[in-house]
């Protein structure tokens, strides 16, 4: 693969990122962005976090609501979406990787992998009473 060029753009999302722990939209992102660097384009934003997402710099997750969500934090773990405010957040639980075997025990071929979301109501809004 050849080397990409340094962005100062691309570091900046990548900075914004990895302080959040909300899995933030690219629009966020840009939004948020572009208070230190008016001049960045939401496509840039975009551009990058593809870029970010295919070297495995951050994830991308497809939670089912229509727009990616993003996360800076590549280590295995999964995550909760919440149905009402449409926020993600992390679970802290065991792996359940186990799920691979039990996969691989039904299909003849290999199974290189899962992807788990759990779909639910987050604290916040159980304690507002809106679910």
């Amino acid at each position: 693969m050849a080397a990409r060029k340094h962005s100062r753009q691309r570091d900046s999302i990548l900075q914004f990122l990895m302080t959040r722990k909300d899995h933030p939209t690219a629009d966020i992102i840009y939004m948020n962005v572009r208070q230190r660097n008016p001049s960045i384009s939401l496509g840039t934003v975009y551009r990058n976090l593809t870029l970010l997402a295919e070297n495995g710099e951050i994830k991308r997750l497809n939670m089912g609501d229509g727009v990616d969500h993003f996360d800076a934090d590549t280590s295995p773990h999964y995550h909760l979406f919440c149905e009402k405010c449409g926020g993600v957040v992390d679970l802290k639980m065991e792996d359940i990787d186990s799920v691979i075997e039990k996969a691989a025990a039904h299909f003849d071929g290999h199974v290189a992998g899962h992807v788990t979301y759990f779909y639910g109501t987050c604290s916040r809004c159980m304690e507002s009473g809106d679910f």
